[in-house]
């Protein structure tokens, strides 16, 4: 059986949304704490958030979350895969989901978790109708890569360096896969 971390990127400043968007509640719950939730429900290995807000390391860390305090969400994303990545090194795979995809399910983290203990060394990404979206879970040989991303460049880079090797695990639905960018978002 493969050990499967999750980091969970929650450093974003939500310039786009106007604020931060961690905040906003979705059927009564912050987006944070939504994410939080279905990844603690996946039977992961190892769980982490990355934030610079105490609000959301605090709520991490009564679900079972490493909180990693990160100062440098103005870099980007990458700032936060290798805050992430620096505490995963003894797993076998790494998934990287972010907080602004409130209707994802426990059931397809479970589906992108299995799919990757089946495979050899596949990057296993969610998707709808052949679409690659997020979660993505990365195999071990690859933290290295992803810890050396600068800026705002996120894991996709890292996927589009190693094609061949990419396995699409399709949701349960294509709402899983939407995600929060403006207010308007949420009204749907």
């Amino acid at each position: 059986m493969k050990r499967v971390g999750a980091v969970l990127l929650a450093s974003g400043l939500g310039r786009r949304f106007g604020s931060n968007k961690l905040l906003r509640l979705v059927e009564g719950v912050p987006l944070y704490r939504r994410a939080m939730t279905t990844l603690a429900g996946a039977g992961l290995d190892r769980l982490a958030v990355c934030s610079p807000y105490q609000e959301v390391l605090e709520a991490g860390e009564e679900l079972g979350f490493l909180p990693l305090y990160n100062p440098n969400g103005a870099e980007g994303i990458s700032a936060s895969i290798r805050l992430g990545v620096s505490r995963m090194g003894d797993m076998d795979g790494v998934l990287f989901s972010v907080c602004d995809q409130p209707f994802l399910t426990t059931k397809s983290i479970i589906r992108l978790k299995d799919t990757f203990e089946e495979s050899k060394d596949a990057i296993c990404a969610l998707s709808w109708g052949g679409k690659r979206g997020n979660p993505v879970l990365f195999p071990a040989d690859l933290l290295g890569e992803l810890a050396a991303l600068t800026g705002d460049t996120g894991g996709g880079a890292v996927v589009k360096r190693h094609p061949e090797r990419l396995v699409l695990v399709e949701a349960f639905s294509p709402k899983e896969l939407s995600d929060v960018d403006k207010p308007e978002d949420l009204s749907v």
